[in-house]
């Protein structure tokens, strides 16, 4: 345990598991018309996405993603770049893998993953993403938002929330990203870049909570 987790009390613990669970949408999986992969910094995106394409949830997969301030060491070529490599080590086909390399955020993940589908002739009907655990909502409301006739499924790599945690190595980092995307979760819809999510007064009120004790390195200015 590092000392950042001994500084993480039991209640902010309990608090922050609550925002994580929220964060998932618990969508019930089947088979799609096409998935996209959504980049990050957690290749796990691609791992997983790589698994249910073998499963047979999909014939064609878009990564999509360029770099960000903390993405760009990690993998210096894109992110959907180094996503697609890692998916074909794992034995996805490559011509199973259409490659988004431009997108800066979540709305334009959706938008040129749309667009790179459309110009191979696909228009899918529904649409699996696949995100890190805590940013399923988010990418959802995101979807319904800009591209509303399509149905959309939600997914991520099937951790508990401590392996997440242990598996980042951050503890605090990790509460303050799911506290700025639950910021994001609520602001969003203000700003038409996302529909409205319900937010249950347990997490919102632990959401307050973790934003009062400091966890706010990852919220924007709203």
């Amino acid at each position: 345990m590092s000392d950042n987790q001994q500084a993480i009390t039991e209640d902010q613990w309990r608090q922050a598991k609550l925002i994580w669970d929220y964060h998932q949408m618990h969508h019930e999986l089947r088979p799609v018309d096409a998935a996209i992969g959504l980049g990050s910094h957690d290749l796990g995106v691609a791992t997983h996405t790589a698994g249910l394409y073998r499963a047979g949830l999909f014939p064609t997969l878009v990564f999509t993603g360029g770099n960000s301030p903390t993405t760009a060491k990690v993998f210096p070529r894109g992110e959907a770049v180094h996503f697609r490599e890692h998916a074909i080590d794992l034995g996805v086909p490559a011509d199973a893998i259409l490659l988004e390399p431009n997108a800066g955020n979540t709305g334009q993940n959706i938008i040129l993953s749309r667009e790179v589908l459309a110009a191979v002739g696909i228009h899918p009907k529904t649409v699996l993403l696949v995100s890190k655990p805590y940013m399923e909502r988010r990418s959802f409301a995101t979807a319904r938002k800009l591209w509303p006739g399509v149905e959309i499924l939600c997914t991520s790599e099937p951790l508990e929330f401590d392996d997440y945690v242990k598996s980042i190595g951050d503890e605090k980092l990790v509460l303050d990203m799911l506290v700025g995307d639950l910021q994001r979760v609520i602001e969003y819809p203000k700003l038409g870049f996302a529909i409205e999510q319900k937010v249950p007064e347990d997490v919102h009120g632990a959401y307050e909570s973790l934003i009062h004790d400091g966890f706010t390195s990852r919220l924007i200015a709203s």
